[in-house]
């Protein structure tokens, strides 16, 4: 399960990678390490065109459950998630220059399990985009992405899941789709297009 990822690219650098969009438009300070909890910039559906906003990260989680926010969304026959997989207005991407799994057996000097993480493979164009959905909420919107089963590089270090990661020419059919057809984007990102950074 990620729950520890950045997000260190421009504004421009947005817009050169998935198009025009509207809302924010100074320049976003680095977001070096995004945490549950924590604000986040998040592109979604506005108008006919994008509009990036800030969104918390986290569903609400149901009461049953404790109400213990939800980061990750990994059953999508659910259906806690089946409103928002099913409304194109309510899926968003969630723009990333890299993502953490931790190590799953402590360090032998420290004790303490490492942070791995992970991008692409090009160094000189880190960024992509998780495959989110949002809601509104008390205190403002919500969201949370999609995980998949582990590609091989990620399965070195946690072989349960890995985000659903979408290369910019995937991000319409994300966002614009049937059901069925966005979900079917839910597989391990390429191996060869990915690395293990630290």
């Amino acid at each position: 399960m990620c729950n520890l990822y950045s997000m260190t690219a421009t504004v421009d650098e947005l817009r050169r990678l998935f198009g025009p969009f509207s809302g924010e438009t100074v320049n976003l300070p680095p977001f070096d390490e995004i945490y549950p909890g924590y604000q986040a910039p998040v592109l979604r559906r506005a108008e006919g065109g994008l509009m990036l906003d800030r969104m918390t990260w986290g569903f609400p989680g149901p009461a049953a459950a404790g109400g213990r926010p939800i980061t990750n969304v990994r059953n999508l026959a659910s259906p806690f998630w089946r409103n928002a997989l099913n409304d194109p207005e309510r899926r968003c991407i969630v723009p990333a220059t890299s993502f953490c799994e931790w190590t799953a057996e402590p360090d032998p000097e420290t004790k303490r399990k490492s942070k791995a993480w992970f991008g692409l493979g090009d160094e000189a164009a880190p960024l992509f985009a998780f495959a989110g959905i949002w809601r509104p909420g008390e205190g403002g919107p919500f969201m949370a992405f999609l995980t998949c089963d582990a590609n091989h590089i990620v399965a070195a270090v946690h072989p349960k899941a890995m985000p659903v990661m979408l290369r910019a020419a995937d991000v319409p059919r994300w966002l614009d789709s049937a059901r069925d057809d966005a979900c079917s984007l839910a597989l391990p990102f390429d191996d060869a297009a990915m690395r293990r950074i630290s």
